[in-house]
């Protein structure tokens, strides 16, 4: 591993500069395999480990350079095409991932479909080489600034519900596509609401066999779970967006490294050292409950790495550790709200105020002089969300349940009534 980390130190130092734009720099990057260096090397990677990967990501972090397209096509997308997709697909969709060309959003929950995933509704049709699609996708992470959607609808009514699903590449930018931007309780609007109508995919941007769709969102959602679960690293997330809506491709590349460290784009990463920092500096150190709380973070955090090097010592063996994306969803969930909680009791009355805007948000910091409280309550009102994106506490249960400890599944004639015959959510 050593090896590989000196080797990568080696190339950014010849290969890191500032002045490039955010294209050439990310062209550098993902061609040279150092963008998602845990895809296979037949899909712009070098086949590292996710230890592995995420050395590579502290490095870049350590260097000064802008880390690698950020996402969920660098995410979810790209590997669930290196893993269905042919290598014809691999070329389009992967490249322009990886060198951040092409930014992607996820088109699978429905106002009827959440937990329930495989009753969606939304239609696909066949017209000749390509597909009509009709329906409605909700809680669309950055559909506002996508190229591309990893769609899954509907393709055979007649089948069980888990039969007759089919997974597409879809442009977002086409006649027929309506992004609505939904307001979230932190201010922010990450998600969206997104109508289709008569909108247009081909056969060529099928990922994986018709109506099979339902594995290749399995594998979606398995890279999801273990991305958004406790263990992982993202020391080099870039404050650069990807894709051609947002703007960032001809910018200078070293600008959005300033950006990051000046607290661009940092989200809520490092939010133990923070409440920790916090709490000496306010005195809440003191308090015997606030000690072990932090201390049960910092655990908790401390399981998700060792859990991650475990996976990684079973892989090197040809094993694997079951549910293993599950339970770091799970433990994600519980470290947010263990932060939430923590984080009001430090700030203590200060946790009641809250601003929206970014005008608000200066005066607010301006009058408390407290300009950490923001970051503070904005995790607090965030914290109700992990438990239900990605597939809710109670799905990863089930799942564990089910698939990993050999409990029957829940009786019902979904996996053998066809699709249109089931009753259907009001």
């Amino acid at each position: 591993m050593a090896d590989v980390i000196d080797e990568f130190r080696a190339w950014l130092d010849e290969n890191w500069d500032p002045d490039l734009t955010v294209a050439q720099w990310w062209e550098r990057l993902g061609l040279a395999g150092w963008a998602a260096p845990s895809l296979p090397e037949n899909a712009y990677g070098k086949g590292l480990s996710r230890n592995e990967a995420v050395q590579v990501s502290e490095a870049i972090a350590e260097h000064g350079a802008l880390g690698p397209p950020g996402g969920l096509g660098l995410l979810l997308a790209a590997p669930t095409i290196a893993t269905h997709g042919t290598q014809k697909q691999i070329d389009l969709y992967v490249r322009e991932i990886v060198t951040g060309q092409k930014a992607w959003c996820q088109l699978f929950s429905e106002p009827v479909a959440g937990s329930d995933l495989a009753g969606l509704q939304t239609r696909a049709e066949q017209d000749g080489d390509e597909w009509i699609v009709n329906g409605q996708k909700v809680w669309t992470s950055g559909g506002h600034y996508a190229d591309l959607g990893m769609l899954i609808a509907r393709t055979n009514s007649e089948a069980p519900k888990h039969q007759g699903i089919s997974y597409f590449a879809i442009d977002m930018h086409q006649p027929g596509m309506d992004i609505r931007p939904l307001k979230e309780m932190t201010g922010r609007a990450l998600f969206n609401e997104v109508f289709m109508s008569d909108a247009r995919t081909t056969t060529g941007a099928l990922i994986g066999d018709r109506n099979n769709g339902w594995a290749v969102t399995n594998t979606t959602l398995a890279f999801e779970r273990a991305g958004l679960g406790a263990g992982g690293g993202s020391a080099a997330t870039s404050a650069a967006l990807p894709g051609t809506v947002a703007g960032h491709l001809d910018q200078a590349a070293g600008s959005f490294v300033k950006a990051r460290r000046s607290g661009g784009g940092g989200g809520f990463r490092g939010a133990g050292k923070m409440l920790i920092d916090l709490a000496k500096a306010s005195g809440a150190i003191g308090d015997p409950t606030v000690r072990q709380d932090l201390m049960r973070l910092h655990t908790l955090q401390e399981i998700g790495r060792m859990q991650t090097l475990r996976l990684k010592a079973l892989k090197a063996k040809g094993q694997d550790l079951p549910g293993f994306g599950n339970i770091g969803k799970l433990s994600m969930s519980d470290m947010m709200r263990l932060q939430r909680d923590v984080g009001l009791r430090i700030i203590g009355a200060g946790g009641m105020l809250h601003a929206y805007e970014g005008e608000a948000k200066a005066q607010l910091d301006l009058a408390t002089k407290e300009p950490v409280n923001g970051i503070v309550t904005e995790m607090a009102l965030f914290a109700q969300a992990p438990p239900i994106y990605g597939g809710t506490d109670q799905v990863q249960r089930n799942i564990i349940g089910e698939r990993v400890l050999g409990l029957p599944k829940e009786p019902g004639p979904d996996r053998t009534t066809p699709f249109s015959d089931l009753p259907k959510n009001a």
